[in-house]
């Protein structure tokens, strides 16, 4: 188990803050960068996958999101290498072997009775689908849970910055994904999308939102 370098985040217990209906990048640069400080699982072999998936299905929610080798290149082209999944307690991240998904893996991905939830899901689960074919269940994507608020930011550091009031990095976002020992910048990179996504649809679906901010309505 790994865990990523302390970063300021947000206590459990703090009031959630107003939510913002629109932003603009200059708005959402303004904002502090946090990050995820808690406990990091990697998971690199069938085995370890078995004992991560285990644990991570008896979780009712868990914050989902993959990482791809970026292309450089025209006619370039890399499935997805990394597979994020947070739970209340951790974030794991299953380092994918060439060519397939963990087994075990799979089932959790195909189990709907485990809610699986981040943006732009039909992508994500595309690519994965295309690299080793499953039946995906229990996915619900963000985006139409935050235009029920009217909320116009849709990307995942948009809606961060609407919800949450701050500020994710995007810097590791391009790097090599599929490199056998990731770095502790892609490792933070990685667990904090799947973490801020499950703090997301908690925020969406925790009751009435607070009246939004009038200065972005």
């Amino acid at each position: 188990m790994t865990s990523t370098p302390k970063t300021s985040s947000p206590p459990a217990d703090q009031t959630a803050p107003e939510y913002r209906i629109a932003l603009t990048r200059e708005d959402i640069n303004q904002l502090p960068i946090q990050a995820y400080e808690g406990p990091v699982r990697l998971v690199r072999s069938d085995a370890e996958a078995r004992l991560a998936a285990d644990g991570l299905k008896q979780e009712p929610v868990l914050g989902f999101d993959t990482e791809t080798r970026p292309s450089f290149r025209k006619g370039e082209f890399y499935l997805p290498s990394l597979v994020q999944l947070a739970s209340r307690h951790e974030v794991v991240l299953f380092q994918l072997p060439p060519g397939r998904i963990f087994k075990a893996l799979k089932r959790l991905l195909a189990n709907e009775q485990v809610l699986k939830t981040g943006v732009s899901l039909d992508y994500d689960i595309k690519q994965l689908r295309a690299l080793d074919d499953f039946e995906p269940a229990g996915f619900t994507p963000l985006e139409p849970l935050a235009r029920a608020q009217r909320i116009k930011n849709q990307g995942l550091r948009g809606l961060t910055a609407a919800l949450l009031g701050f500020r994710i990095s995007k810097k590791a976002q391009c790097s090599n994904w599929s490199r056998a020992q990731l770095t502790p910048a892609q490792i933070q990179y990685a667990a904090t999308d799947a973490w801020v996504s499950l703090q997301l649809y908690q925020r969406l679906t925790a009751g009435p939102m607070p009246e939004p901010d009038p200065e972005t309505t």
